[in-house]
C-alpha cells in the first residue's frame, strides 16, 4: 500500500489512536492536525466537482486603500513565521480541495442544523455559540454533561465546511466580519476566519476581495488596541493578516518585519 504523502508541516502525526473528532481544535496548529488525521483517512481517489458560482448580486463594492495599522511594539511577525504561515495555509486548501467530496458525503450528527445561506442570525449563533452572540459570560449549571454546541458554536468541522458553495462560504465571512466590526476577537470567530479563508476560492470575486481586505484591517485595529498583550491573541491576528495580504496578494496591507 503506498503512503499518502505528508502535505501539512505540523509535526508528526501518527497519534490516531486518540484522536477526537468531538473535541474542537484550539489553534491552527491543531485545526491542521486535525485536517491531516482526517485526511489520512480519506480515499486515495477522489473526483473534484466544480462548484458553479451562484452569487447573488451585491451592491458595487468600494475598496478602501488604507492600510493596516503595525503591530505593537515587539509583537511584529518574521518574515519565516508569515512565509511558513502561508505555506501551512497552502496546504490546509489542497488538503480540503482534493477531500471535499468524502468530507461532504459524511452524515452530519443530528444536532447539526446548518443555516440557510442568508440567515445571517443563524450562522452568527451556529458559528459563534449563543453564549458569545447574547453576550452571556455565565455557563448553566449542566455544563459538565458534555459541550452543548448551541451554546458554544460548532467548529468549522470538514464535514460542515465542505457543505457550503462559494456563495454560503462569502456570505458566512460577511456576517462574521460585520459581527467583528464592533466586538472582540475569540478564538471561535478566529477557528471560524481561519476555516472560511482556506475554502474561498481564487481568484477572488470582487465582494470577497473587499472583505478580506476588511478583515485585515480589521485585525490590525484590534491588535493595536490589545491592552494586556495577550501573546497568543496577537498571534492570531498576526496570521489572519498574514493570510489576507500574503497568500490573498494583498501586499499593501501586509506587516513589514521590522
Amino acid at each position: 500500500e503506498r503512503r499518502r504523502p505528508r502535505l501539512l508541516p505540523v509535526g508528526d502525526c501518527d497519534l490516531a489512536e486518540d484522536f477526537d473528532p468531538t473535541v474542537p481544535p484550539r489553534t491552527p496548529q491543531e485545526y491542521l492536525k486535525r485536517v491531516q488525521i482526517e485526511a489520512a483517512r480519506c480515499p486515495d481517489v477522489v473526483v473534484a466537482q466544480i462548484d458553479p458560482r451562484k452569487l447573488k448580486k451585491k451592491q458595487t463594492v468600494n475598496i478602501s486603500l488604507s492600510g493596516c495599522q503595525p503591530a505593537p511594539e515587539g509583537y511584529s511577525p518574521t518574515l519565516k513565521w508569515q512565509q511558513q504561515q502561508v505555506a501551512n495555509f497552502s496546504a490546509v486548501r489542497q488538503s480540503l480541495n482534493k477531500h471535499r467530496n468524502h468530507w461532504r458525503s459524511q452524515h452530519l450528527d443530528s444536532n447539526v442544523t446548518m443555516p440557510k445561506s442568508e440567515d445571517e442570525e443563524g450562522w452568527k449563533k451556529f458559528c459563534l455559540g449563543e453564549r458569545i452572540y447574547s453576550e452571556i459570560d455565565t455557563l448553566s449549571d449542566n455544563e459538565n454533561l458534555g459541550i452543548d454546541y448551541m451554546k458554544v458554536g460548532f467548529p468549522p468541522l470538514l464535514s460542515i465546511v465542505s457543505r457550503m458553495n462559494q456563495a454560503t462560504v462569502t456570505s458566512v465571512l460577511e456576517y462574521l466580519i460585520s459581527w467583528f466590526g464592533e466586538k472582540k476577537f475569540t478564538p471561535e470567530l478566529g477557528r471560524w476566519l481561519y476555516a472560511l479563508l482556506a475554502c474561498l476560492e481564487k481568484p477572488l470575486l470582487p465582494e470577497a476581495h473587499s472583505l478580506i481586505r476588511q478583515l485585515a484591517r480589521r485585525c490590525s485595529e484590534v491588535r493595536a488596541l490589545e491592552e494586556s498583550k495577550n501573546e497568543e491573541q496577537i498571534s492570531a491576528l498576526n496570521l489572519i493578516i498574514c493570510l489576507v495580504s500574503r497568500y490573498f496578494d494583498q501586499r499593501d496591507l501586509a506587516d513589514e518585519p521590522s
